[in-house]
């Protein structure tokens, strides 16, 4: 298996992938959305205040964590950002109090011009896609105010491990378990809350499941195109090796994070 790590993200192609499913993504990613429920909920239980002064959310893509997030805080001033500039769309799920003290900014969150004092950073299944996730986690804890907080979710080492057994080379750079997360975390950062929980899809033949992909925009480096016989092919010797009961099975493994800085 090649080392998927070394890999620099294409940015335009993830952009594109994604672009075409973000009609479609909202409805589609339902791991996506608990995953986004999850982490509103860790935060909520380690008794963050009602009220975050200053927050920044990237990744927001359709604004499943932005919603969960809104339900449970009020915000000061929000800044949401995503690489598609068509996601400014999820300010619209936002209160109307709240929308008054939100903006949106395009762009890679590596280039993105941060806000200062930042009381809260959160990112639902998006950092899987950073190649340099170290150097984005020094930046963005530099931005917290002391005893703010960082809310992250991924993916672990076997996300789609069904895929990448039949040769897919669509995985992201940046595949990390519950257990790599503590090296990767700068100086500062006290983990409160680490969790990977599998969930498993099931779908009933290799067209559903390239659908589902398509939907949600995560095969943002696949490049293969798929011709009826390709097609067969793939299902058939999905079924052999992975088949449960007729269905073929996709594996999600997020891996969800909340660290807050100590000084």
């Amino acid at each position: 298996m090649k080392d998927i790590s070394a890999r620099i993200p294409d940015q335009t192609r993830i952009r594109q992938s994604f672009r075409r499913g973000l009609g479609s993504y909202h409805r589609a990613a339902s791991v996506q959305a608990q995953i986004a429920a999850r982490l509103a909920q860790l935060l909520a239980e380690a008794g963050g205040a009602r009220q975050i002064g200053s927050a920044v959310e990237f990744g927001c893509g359709t604004g499943h964590l932005t919603q969960q997030l809104a339900q449970r805080f009020d915000f000061g001033r929000l800044l949401l950002n995503d690489l598609v500039p068509e996601a400014s769309a999820a300010l619209s799920v936002l209160p109307r109090a709240t929308r008054a003290q939100a903006r949106f900014a395009a762009g890679p969150i590596e280039a993105l011009p941060l806000p200062a004092q930042l009381d809260l950073i959160a990112s639902a299944s998006t950092v899987q896609w950073i190649a340099d996730l170290p150097g984005l986690l020094a930046r963005l804890t530099d931005h917290l105010v002391p005893g703010g907080w960082l809310l992250l979710s991924g993916f672990g080492r076997n996300q789609f491990h069904e895929l990448v057994a039949l040769g897919s080379a669509a995985a992201a750079p940046s595949y990390l378990d519950a257990a790599d997360w503590p090296a990767m975390l700068p100086a500062g950062l006290e983990i409160h809350a680490l969790e990977q929980t599998p969930q498993v899809l099931h779908f009933d033949g290799a067209m559903a499941l390239l659908k589902h992909l398509r939907q949600t925009g995560v095969n943002g480096h696949a490049q293969q195109g798929w011709s009826r016989r390709r097609l067969r092919d793939f299902e058939d010797r999905y079924r052999a090796r992975f088949g449960q009961a007729g269905r073929l099975p996709l594996t999600y493994d997020p891996v969800l994070l909340l660290a807050r800085r100590t000084g």
